[in-house]
């Protein structure tokens, strides 16, 4: 196979194990079992301000630089850095969902969803970045009940006012001086 489609396949291969694992932290640690993750996934619930995750970022962030500057794009690193870029592109949409207007159909298509987690149905639609995992481990939304949901939350606006991504670049610039 081509070198370049295999580190393709094996960068597509992490962004879907991060698709997996977001479901997992989030359906399974956040809502279905009582874990570490619970706490802090009821206060997202209750505020959805809160809704980064921006201590994890730089220990990632860390681990793929030293792993790239040790092992290079080995197909491990190549595998975890998908994985990485996903979690990435999971937090920045989670954010955008929250605080912005979509722009477009899977960008309003990815809000609803998760809106309607928010506000109609907590025990559905654990997937954020996509529905991939709801629709084979049954916790999708049927189209009629979507249809029927999505009036409730289509008017709702972006959140206003700051995240606590901010507050916690406070804390660390503070805490660091």
């Amino acid at each position: 196979m081509n070198r370049a489609i295999e580190s393709a396949a094996l960068f597509a291969t992490g962004l879907l194990i991060w698709s997996l694992l977001e479901y997992a932290i989030h359906g399974w640690m956040g809502h279905r079992f009582r874990t570490f993750v619970t706490p802090m996934h009821q206060v997202h619930h209750r505020d959805p301000r809160r809704v980064f995750a921006i201590g994890a970022w730089l220990p990632v962030a860390g681990v793929i630089g030293f792993g790239l500057a040790r092992w290079g794009l080995t197909p491990a690193m190549l595998v975890l850095s998908g994985v990485a870029v996903g979690f990435a592109g999971y937090e920045a949409l989670h954010y955008r969902i929250h605080f912005r207007r979509p722009r477009g159909r899977l960008a309003e298509y990815l809000r609803t969803r998760h809106l309607i987690h928010h506000c109609r149905a907590p025990d559905r639609c654990f997937g954020v970045t996509s529905a991939l995992w709801d629709r084979a481990l049954g916790t999708n939304l049927a189209g009629s009940e979507m249809h029927r949901l999505r009036p409730s939350v289509a008017d709702l606006p972006p959140l206003t006012g700051s995240s606590n991504l901010r507050a916690m670049l406070r804390r660390r610039v503070y805490s660091a001086s």
